[in-house]
């Protein structure tokens, strides 16, 4: 289902704290354009710089953005070449842009399939940007959401047999402060583009009340006005959490 609303005025006082965003369809921008997938790669990320930029200034708190899934090292050999050097220089760049605007950046995700150059460098961007005060901004980089609640429920299985604990102590708590976005809140609303209305296997865990926004526009495409579209939307919704 897609949303619209008349009015895209924004409450500043009921922002969602987390968005998450699938930021799908780059490659199809570039196919519509006649242009290497790479060009739509680039684009995209010019977008996801003005979308971070927009939603620090509105006074979002999190966002977590989907750079590069587990399944993605399926692509081409120099699809996913292009998109590790292409992450890099965005990496080393955001020291110099977004750090500006006061962002704090992670990436979560496995860096074990990563170069140690990449691992380096995201250590290093970390640090750089740690002390900032402004939206924290997590970089779902050889991120799975299934991996993820596996990673945590080894972890706790390892310190329930070290201590002896039984299983039945295990609790949602116990896992939340496992996965890689321990200490922040849930996501509040998902924004995916390109017209898709999946998940894949993105933050399972931390969108199970989230709102959802879908829209047909592909990434390079999405501006800030449709981030205040999709948040005019989420303040309009009425959310129960399971409750009447």
């Amino acid at each position: 289902m897609f949303f619209k609303r008349k009015t895209d005025e924004i409450d500043k006082t009921r922002l969602p704290v987390h968005i998450g965003i699938i930021m799908d369809g780059n490659g199809r921008w570039a196919k519509k354009r006649g242009l290497p997938r790479s060009a739509g790669h680039k684009a995209g990320a010019e977008s996801l710089k003005k979308i971070i930029t927009e939603a620090n200034n509105l006074g979002i708190k999190y966002a977590t953005v989907y750079a590069f899934s587990t399944e993605n090292w399926k692509r081409p050999k120099a699809e996913v070449d292009y998109l590790m050097s292409l992450l890099m220089d965005y990496l080393v760049n955001a020291e110099k842009t977004l750090a500006g605007e006061n962002v704090v950046i992670r990436a979560i995700g496995s860096r074990k399939e990563l170069s140690e150059e990449m691992r380096r460098q995201i250590v290093k961007t970390e640090e750089f940007t740690k002390n900032n005060t402004g939206i924290v901004m997590n970089i779902a980089l050889n991120y799975g959401g299934r991996d993820e609640i596996v990673h945590a429920v080894r972890e706790i299985c390892r310190e329930a047999a070290a201590e002896g604990k039984s299983a039945d102590d295990i609790t949602a708590g116990d896992i939340e402060s496992r996965l890689y976005t321990a200490g922040q809140p849930d996501v509040d609303l998902l924004i995916r583009t390109s017209g898709e209305q999946r998940l894949s296997n993105f933050m399972l865990w931390q969108v199970s009340y989230a709102e959802m926004w879908f829209t047909d526009k592909l990434w390079p495409d999405f501006k800030p006005a449709d981030l205040h579209r999709a948040i005019a939307d989420f303040q309009h919704r009425g959310r129960r959490f399971g409750g009447v």
